[in-house]
């Protein structure tokens, strides 16, 4: 998946090199495949992240929609030109969009990203969703794995979904679209978190930075450890219950971020399993499950946040327990018989 990705943005580079279309660096993968577990091994999907940034001559302002639930954070993504007439001598090619007639930018340029993938001055995640599916139709069969490999674009509003098969074996790609939020691990991404999220919402993603810390505990953990089949195993244990896969690694990666990394050898498995389990029975009981990275002041250095992704409350998983009796007395339920 990274080799086929690395080929891809490759291309990208040089076909939009000179273009007005978001600029794309090379794709981070995310989620479970990549931190190196997963409840379903038989039908993983490999999901990447694209970070894109704004073409020459344009700039990216993320503004924080208020309209959106309180336990969730969305944005949007305002697009706004910017004067380069200081930079023509560097770019000959290039006319300033703010400050050239409209007839001559129509008549020798191509149109700006207002133009092509914005809504009302917003990048729209639909329109670079169908865009980004054009490119990877229009570069396939330039890459070495089209001599070998068969390409099937899944439908997506929000993101672009790949299936690639050789007759023995298949992989499937999501791929999703991201905007930094500052010099940050935290995005805000295409994925949706609802049923309906409108085109232009972006919502807040803290995928890259749990896909950090997991490559940080990676670098610490002995070669015996089991952290990643404890998390595995009670992830497909949960499957067919009301407890979500998040659930059980949010839980798995606080007691990583508390208990030294040595502990999780072989020899500690049955201990480990037992503090796993007696968490979410804790975390049920107290309707209180806090969010591993908003608000939490104890990840390691290296994982850079907001200001106010860090200085945020503690945003409750399970506050949804808390709000409705009947779900807390299903959770209890469903833990013991778990």
């Amino acid at each position: 998946t990274a080799e086929l990705m690395d080929n891809y943005i490759a291309y990208f580079w040089l076909i939009l090199s000179n273009s007005f279309y978001p600029v794309l660096p090379r794709a981070i993968g995310v989620g479970s495949a990549f931190e190196g577990w997963s409840p379903r091994e038989q039908d993983v999907v490999y999901r990447v992240l694209i970070p894109m940034t704004p073409p020459r001559g344009h700039s990216f302002h993320l503004e924080l929609d208020s309209a959106g639930e309180r336990h969730v954070r969305n944005f949007r993504v305002r697009v706004q030109l910017e004067c380069t007439c200081s930079r023509e001598q560097q770019e000959e090619n290039m006319l300033c969009f703010l400050h050239h007639p409209e007839e001559e930018l129509r008549s020798n340029q191509d149109p700006s990203l207002l133009d092509t993938l914005c809504t009302d001055s917003y990048l729209d995640v639909h329109k670079t969703a169908r865009w980004f599916y054009q490119l990877v139709r229009a570069v396939w069969p330039a890459l070495p794995q089209s001599h070998s490999w068969h390409l099937k674009l899944l439908p997506s509003r929000r993101s672009c979904q790949i299936k690639v098969t050789n007759g023995t074996e298949s992989f499937r790609i999501e791929v999703l679209f991201g905007v930094q939020r500052d010099d940050s691990h935290i995005f805000v991404s295409s994925q949706p978190r609802e049923a309906y999220t409108p085109s232009t919402t972006w919502p807040e993603t803290y995928a890259v930075a749990e896909t950090e810390f997991f490559e940080h505990i990676a670098r610490q953990a002995p070669p015996d450890s089991l952290h990643l089949k404890c998390l595995q195993f009670f992830a497909r244990l949960q499957l067919g219950f009301g407890f979500s896969t998040y659930t059980t690694k949010t839980i798995v990666m606080h007691l990583l971020n508390v208990e030294p990394v040595s502990s999780w050898r072989r020899r500690d498995l049955l201990l480990r399993l037992v503090d796993i389990s007696e968490s979410l029975r804790l975390c049920v009981q107290a309707k209180r499950l806090n969010h591993f990275i908003v608000g939490n002041w104890r990840l390691p250095g290296d994982i850079r946040l907001p200001r106010d992704v860090q200085m945020d409350k503690r945003n409750n998983l399970f506050h949804h327990l808390a709000q409705q009796s009947a779900a807390h007395r299903q959770a209890i339920s469903e833990y013991q018989v778990m």
